[in-house]
Parts: C-alpha cells; structure tokens; sequence
C-alpha cells in the first residue's frame, strides 16, 4: 500500500487524524483499490468513527493484493504531523507488504528536507466494523457547525453529557406552545441522579429549527437522546474546518445517534471522502412520561437571537462544577457500551452484561440496566472487510 496527498487534500488529511485522535488510542488502518478505510473506537466503546477516502482524494494511490489492513497508535501519527502543514511539500505513506512490521510516513517540506518516520504496527490489530443505514433514522437535523458552536457556548464547558429534545411543532399542546414561542427543539444539560443537582448548573435551550437549522426532520411524539459532548465537539470542530454543515441523525434514547458531514448532496457521492461517528445514547429517556418538555418556572423568554436565548438557571447560589475529571458519568460508562462482542476476550460476566442483564452498581446498590447493544464485527481472516453498508 503507498499514498501520496498534498495541498488542500493534506490539510484535510491532518483533520482527520485531528478528529480520529481526539475519539480513540489507535488508528486501523483498511486499504483496497477502490478505497481507504480509517476507523478508531474509544476506549469505553462507547463513540466509533470512520473516515473513508476515495482513490481521487489521492494525488497516487496503490494497493498490492486484494486488502491491506493495519493498526497504529494515533498519538504516533500525530506526532508526524507536528511539523506545519503550510511547510510540507506532499506526504507519502508507505506500507511495503501486508506483513511489513511498520508504517513508512514521508514528508517532503518545501526547503527542501526530507523526514521519515517509521511507526510501528500492532502485533494483533483491534478493527472493529460498523454498519449503519442513514436512510433508516427517522429524525435529523443540518446545522452549520459554527451555528452549533454559538448554542453549545450557553452551556458549561465542563458539561460531559448532554440531551437533545425534538418536538413536532404542530403537535405541541397550545400552552405549550404559547410558553416557549413554539420553539420545537431543546437542548438540555444532563444532571447525574447520583450527584448532588443543588450544587451544579442546569441549562435549557429552546430553539426554532427554522432559525437555526438548515433542515430539520421530526414527527410524530417527542423523543430525546443524550450522548457525550466530547466527542460531539471533536467532530464539530472537523467539520468546520473542512468547512461542511454537520449531518445529525437519530432515533430515540438508547438507540445510537449518528452524525456525518453535509456536503450539500444528497448522499456525498460526489465527495472525494467520507466520514461517520456514532454515538451511544444514554437508555432511560429524560422526557416525563406522556409529556411535552415545558420551560422550568422563571427561566427566561425565548428571545428571537438565539445569543440571548439561554434559559439556564441555577438551583443554588453556589454553584461549581466538575471540571476536573475527564472520565465521563457512571451512566454513561455502563449504558454506553457499543457492544461487549467486539471485545478481544470476553468474560462470562462481560456477555450476560451484553445480552442487557440488569447490573448493580456497587457504589449505591442501585440497578442500571445496560444500552440496547449495537452490532460490531470484528474483521476475520477471509472476510474483506472493506465491503460495507456503513455509507449507503
């Protein structure tokens, strides 16, 4: 396998590391002739991204054999492309057989000097393989990333989990849509039951999808999700870069909520590369059973700029966050597994947790039952594990 990419192609390479990087540890690494797989899952298993690439994405692009599939740490990756993008003449990445023990990465800078780095391959590659349907959610919005910037900033920059409410306008009760000004989706900071709510902010958006949103997609009854914000931000920030609208697409709480980058075609096909992460969703939905979410007593007014729509309050005069550990809430750790199946071993344990046993959490003794899982399969030998439905 060797690949060689310059100029804006380049700049949109070291994105996508960028991105990668910030979702997991190790990159894999899928090469066939018609195109180029990167993948990456996090730790927790809990937030998956791909990014593929066509062979027109490249200024030369060669793969010997059917497959070449590989795994190296991101943080090494990383390292190569310390040296300024705006320096480097064109980059060369070089994997000369299947079984070749490292990765060859070539940059060729402009003054004239020439650096290679050799990264070392993983005896036994983690790759893991998902494959979603887009046309299979029945909810989405696009939104412009710095748009999705402006409302994310009403929120704490510690906030780790955050709830997405969708309602259809036309079904919303006429009180209701009296008191929020038949703003049809809210965005909600999610407060951890097991942590004392007295001592943390709580924030409530309400906007109107006409205003902020370049398509929205919902009807039917309220559904909400919450998923982490970390990763959420990580591909923000690619797709504003790249400058793309961002594609969110959802189902309801403990299904995955996916999101993808709009490149103003229907299915991107025109694009020269691709990208998709998904999310787990938390299980238990933070709607109340049979209604509408209406704004808290004495939260501020919807106001037509969205700069002065933040409805947030705080419970106690004191407030203080968390802001010093990165490790995301007990519920997400537990209810956001993707699936224990892709695990390399899994203990006895591990698969009654997978098939959705009720769990007790060891601190409290309370019950938390699992998310739904989502299917994962590792590639095997004979498998090409390129052929996919992860892009429809």
């Amino acid at each position: 396998m060797e690949f060689t990419l310059s100029d804006n192609a380049l700049k949109t390479f070291a994105r996508c590391i960028t991105c990668l990087a910030r979702i997991g540890n190790e990159l894999a690494i899928q090469a066939s002739s018609s195109q180029l797989l990167f993948h990456t899952i996090n730790s927790s298993r809990s937030a998956y991204e791909c990014i593929s690439f066509k062979p027109g994405f490249f200024d030369a692009y060669t793969v010997s054999g059917n497959s070449v599939q590989c795994s190296v740490l991101l943080k090494a990756v990383c390292a190569v492309l310390r040296t300024p993008i705006a320096n480097i003449d064109h980059l060369t990445v070089r994997l000369p057989d299947p079984d070749a023990p490292k990765v060859r990465w070539i940059l060729d800078c402009y003054n004239g000097m020439r650096k290679s780095y050799w990264i070392t391959c993983n005896v036994e590659p983690d790759i893991q393989h998902l494959s979603l349907d887009r046309q299979k959610f029945p909810s989405n919005f696009v939104v412009r990333p710095r748009d999705l910037n402006r409302l994310l900033a009403n929120f704490q920059s510690s906030l780790q989990e955050i709830t997405i409410i969708a309602t259809e306008p036309s079904s919303l009760p006429l009180d209701a849509a009296n008191e929020i000004g038949g703003k049809a989706v809210e965005l909600r900071s999610y407060m951890d039951p097991t942590k004392d709510s007295d001592t943390l902010l709580h924030t409530q958006l309400w906007i109107d999808p006409k205003e902020e949103f370049l398509q929205y997609v919902h009807t039917g009854d309220p559904i909400d999700v919450t998923f982490s914000v970390k990763e959420l931000k990580a591909f923000l920030s690619f797709c504003e870069g790249c400058e793309v609208d961002i594609h969110l697409l959802f189902e309801k709480a403990g299904e995955p909520v996916l999101l993808a980058p709009k490149f103003g075609l229907e299915d991107g096909s025109h694009s020269n590369f691709d990208a998709t992460l998904v999310l787990a969703t938390m299980l238990i939905s933070q709607l109340h059973e049979g209604a509408v979410s209406e704004p808290p007593a004495g939260a501020t007014r919807a106001h037509p700029n969205t700069e002065e729509r933040n409805a947030s309050y705080m419970e106690q005069e004191n407030c203080r966050a968390d802001a010093s550990s990165e490790l995301p809430s007990d519920h997400t750790r537990i209810w956001s597994d993707l699936s224990a199946s892709a695990f390399k071993s899994i203990t006895p344990q591990a698969e009654r947790q997978a098939q959705g046993e009720t769990v007790l959490n060891g601190d409290g003794g309370r019950e938390i039952q699992r998310i739904s899982t989502m299917q994962i399969s590792r590639s095997g030998a004979g498998n090409n594990p390129i052929d996919s439905n992860l892009y429809p």
